[in-house]
């Protein structure tokens, strides 16, 4: 006797999401908070309007909810802006290479014309903020999923 496939038996693809309005970019920040990543990990290049992060992010979709439990896992990520036009930090030291941040969300003001700025709030009162000409960002899971070193969840203070 044969039994049909089920949803949770399967392994979910890399992820890969896109962002060019200020809710689809709602999706990525709730996907990308609590990601965490060595300063060294910052790829800002002005001659090509690109900026970049390789994160190491908490699957939040593989949490409770999303079929059978799991132990808690993180994957490598990339976090990649398009048509940047500036960049600018708070709190960030770029010579401290090996200082860990924490993304705590990513959101986008807009301005004119469908320019506008998309701030990433890190933990510890950082930011980075990054003048654009139009919302293109794309998430890409470039690992395959690995156990979460703490073994749990983050958590936040209510």
């Amino acid at each position: 006797m044969s039994e049909d496939a089920r949803f949770e038996d399967a392994d979910e693809a890399p992820l890969r999401l896109g962002a060019e309005d200020a809710e689809d970019l709602k999706v990525i920040s709730t996907l990308v908070q609590d990601a965490v990543f060595p300063a060294s990990e910052i790829a800002w290049r002005a001659s090509r309007r690109e900026f970049a992060l390789l994160v190491n992010r908490f699957r939040w979709e593989a949490g409770p909810g999303a079929g059978r439990r799991r132990t808690a896992e993180r994957v490598q990520s990339v976090l990649h802006f398009s048509d940047v036009l500036k960049v600018s930090s708070q709190g960030v030291d770029p010579h401290d290479r090996d200082v860990i941040l924490s993304v705590l969300s990513v959101e986008f003001e807009p301005g004119e014309d469908g320019a506008g700025r998309v701030v990433l709030t890190l933990a510890g009162d950082g930011a980075l903020a990054l003048d654009v000409e139009c919302l293109s960002v794309l998430l890409r899971d470039v690992t395959r999923p690995y156990a979460a070193p703490s073994g749990r969840a983050p958590s936040h203070p209510e």
